[in-house]
This record gives structure tokens, C-alpha cells and sequence, in this order.
């Protein structure tokens, strides 16, 4: 198990494949992602890799925060998370990492907080049809109705569905697509959308439900020190080839013909096995008659 990354939501764009079909992806970007600490078995009991993306003035930040960045030689972060990982994943403390940790065509899993709604009624909340708009009810058609009993019990249970605060909440979506990675400008353009608001920080690490693909890097894809990020970029606004997924082509002419052909003639036979298993349940009918 390898470490994730922290990256901020930058908004959704869409990129195409070759067939000119589109692709609707969200943009994900690395900010200045650099390991701020490890954590290693025999003194935490257990192994992580603490990381940290993003800026923050020194003025912002309380002593303590400033002595744990000052020790780790890194410029303050905005965004600190600890990762757990195998022993042979540790990384060492000041080591960046690039877009290139992941490759087009992984599945991902992102984690982030969903956007806040604020007080919803219970109709937006949760889908309740309310009540009638016509005879019977006044000025309260968007209302959820009741929501206790009589004397016994006297209370309502716990998780009633009901009107209150709606969103922000940590979500996790699973085996999201990678179909293209920029680790110039430090971008990942993810299919489909993410949780969060433009500008969110969100944590993205390998599908656990999916087995990782053989060409991503192990223990990650860092950024060499004096040296320049050397990447094979697919063309502008389209997919990386790993990600192009083709259309099943349509069954011909006589490819249907064959198969209503054969639906026909299983049909026939179904039906014919059905009469002879009539007439033979007649037969035995009117043997049983005679003999009584």
C-alpha cells in the first residue's frame, strides 16, 4: 500500500477522444505536495507518510506549527494529512511528489466534503413528495407532516428524516477514472465529478477495490531534485491513449437475422415440447378413466 495525495479542486472541463466523442472530467491540482514527516514502526508503532500541500504564511501558523515545518526544512503548508502506508512505501521527509504518482486509466477513490446546502426543508433533503396542494391543507404544502407517536413512546426516534442541515459532509467516491495527468503544471483530469467546491481539498489514493495497475510508480512519483519533469503528453483536450475506451460495435444484418432465426426456432421447439407433454398427460388421463 502506497501513499495518496492532497490536491485542490480546481473545477470541471471535458477532453475528448479520437472518435470525437467527450469526456467530462474534473480538474485536480498538486500544489507544492512535499512529505512533511514519517512514521515508522518502531518508534510510532505503525508506518505514514505525513504530507503537506499548498502555502501558508508563517504568520498564520502557531509556534508549534512553525517548529514542525522549520524541522522538516519545507515551507508552511496550508493542507496537512497522514497517510498509512507499507514499510517499503516510506518516503523520506522533504521529497515532492508530482502527478505522475498516478498513470491514465487507474481507478481512484476521492475523499472530500461534500458542498454545504445549509437548513433544507425536507422535501430537498431527503425527497418527500409533501403534502397536498389543494383542499385540505393551508399554507404548509412543503411541510414533512408529522413526526411522533401518541403518549407511548412520547418521542421522536433518533434519524427521523426531517428538515435541518443539508451537505458538508466527508464523502468518499469510488473507482473514479485518471484519463489524463499534466505533471508540468501538476494537473489530474479525473472522469466524472468529485465531492467538494471549487477550491476544496481532496484526498485521492489508490482504488482499494480495484487492483493497482503493474506501471504505476512504487513507493511513489516524486519530483527529482535540479532536474526537469520529462513527460510524453497526449495531444491538447484529448484523453491519453490508456484511457480511450471503445464502443462495442453493433451486430449486422445477418448477425440479427441468425439470432431471431435461432429465438424462432427455440420457440417452435419450446412450444411443440409443450403439446407433446399435453398429449401425453391426455393419454394417461383417459387410461386412468377406462381402468375405473
Amino acid at each position: 500500500m502506497r501513499t495518496g495525495v492532497i490536491a485542490k479542486k480546481m473545477g470541471m472541463t471535458r477532453l475528448f477522444q479520437d472518435d470525437g466523442r467527450h469526456v467530462p472530467v474534473t480538474v485536480l491540482a498538486l500544489e507544492n505536495l512535499q512529505v512533511v514527516a514519517r512514521r515508522e514502526q518502531s518508534r510510532d508503532g505503525y508506518n505514514g507518510v505525513q504530507l503537506g500541500a499548498g502555502t501558508s504564511k508563517a504568520k498564520n501558523l502557531s509556534k508549534p506549527q512553525r517548529g514542525h515545518f522549520g524541522k522538516a526544512e519545507v515551507e508552511p503548508k496550508a493542507k496537512v494529512v497522514e497517510f498509512r502506508v507499507d514499510e517499503d512505501a516510506l518516503l523520506d521527509v522533504g521529497a515532492e511528489l508530482t502527478a505522475d504518482h498516478f498513470v491514465a486509466g487507474q481507478l481512484v477513490d476521492v475523499q472530500g466534503v461534500t458542498q454545504g446546502k445549509g437548513f433544507a426543508g425536507a422535501m430537498k433533503r431527503w425527497g418527500f413528495k409533501g403534502l397536498r396542494a389543494t383542499h385540505g391543507v393551508s399554507l404548509s404544502h412543503r411541510s414533512h407532516g408529522s413526526t411522533g407517536q401518541r403518549q407511548d413512546p412520547g418521542k421522536v426516534f433518533k434519524n427521523k428524516k426531517m428538515a435541518g442541515h443539508m451537505g458538508a459532509r466527508n464523502r468518499t467516491q469510488q473507482n473514479l477514472e485518471i484519463v489524463r495527468t499534466d505533471a508540468g503544471r501538476g494537473l489530474l483530469f479525473v472522469k466524472g465529478s468529485v465531492p467538494g467546491h471549487k477550491g476544496s481539498w481532496l484526498l485521492i489514493k489508490d482504488a482499494v477495490k480495484v487492483a493497482r495497475p503493474d506501471n504505476v510508480p512504487y513507493p511513489a512519483g516524486l519530483r527529482e531534485l535540479g532536474k526537469a519533469i520529462e513527460t510524453e503528453e497526449a495531444p491538447a483536450g484529448l484523453v491519453e491513449e490508456a484511457a480511450v475506451h471503445e464502443i462495442p460495435a453493433l451486430p449486422g444484418d445477418d448477425e440479427v437475422a441468425a439470432i431471431a432465426a435461432e429465438q424462432e426456432a427455440g420457440a417452435a421447439a419450446s412450444e411443440a415440447a409443450d403439446e407433446a407433454a399435453a398429449a401425453a398427460d391426455a393419454a394417461a388421463a383417459a387410461d386412468e378413466s377406462k381402468e375405473g
